[in-house]
């Protein structure tokens, strides 16, 4: 089989949200001696961006991206990542992204989303979890030099942290140097300028799109 062909097959098989069959895929691919790089780029990715899109128009649901977007990012985590690291190899990044629900919640459905759909376009995605406390999102965008934090908060209790998460990179005298955007279910565009944020995302498909304009992505 042609290395077309098995990317082919990696793209195909996450528009079957089918997680075994996107493991497969990838499986093979790894073991055609496919850069790592390329696998992310013109098969996982490609998969996701197709799904996003359909998203966009209105042709799947939530239900699909986040069946897209979990296994996608399984198969990046668990056996792309590891071969990168042993060949050492780098895909040319649009930029670092920080990514986790704020202290206080647990939900991570939507930050997992936008993580997958970063990755399709391109980004270095560091996903922290939930439950993130702000020092800790300084603590990581310090250690990865990262671009850009998300933060998400799906619930109005926890939506506060959002604001402390500002405070927090201010001061370790970051704020100019690291854009922060924010979202989830209570935040609103008035919320993130009160607070003094860079960017607010309703959804996934929307925060690709901010993150680029914060950036000068073309």
């Amino acid at each position: 089989m042609s290395q077309q062909a098995l990317l082919d097959d990696v793209a195909n098989a996450v528009q079957t949200f089918d997680s075994d069959k996107i493991m497969e895929a990838t499986k093979k691919a790894i073991s055609a001696d496919i850069d790592p790089s390329i696998i992310i780029e013109q098969g996982l990715a490609k998969g996701l961006r197709v799904v996003g899109k359909k998203f966009e128009d209105g042709e799947l649901f939530l239900m699909h991206l986040v069946a897209a977007a979990e296994p996608a990012q399984k198969a990046i985590k668990e056996l792309l990542e590891p071969e990168l690291k042993k060949r050492k190899s780098e895909r040319k990044s649009a930029g670092k992204v920080v990514l986790g629900t704020v202290a206080g919640d647990i939900h991570d459905i939507g930050k997992n989303i936008v993580g997958a759909m970063l990755i399709a376009a391109g980004f270095d995605v560091y996903d922290i979890g939930k439950d993130i406390p702000a020092d800790e999102f300084v603590r990581n965008a310090i250690e990865v030099n990262a671009d850009v934090v998300g933060a998400s908060a799906l619930l109005s209790t926890s939506l506060p942290v959002q604001a402390e998460i500002v405070k927090a990179f201010k001061s370790a005298n970051l704020r100019d140097k690291v854009k922060l955007v924010f979202g989830g279910a209570p935040c609103t565009t008035e919320w993130v300028k009160e607070i003094g944020g860079d960017g607010y995302a309703e959804n996934a498909v929307e925060g690709v799109i901010v993150i680029k304009q914060l950036l000068g992505a073309k």
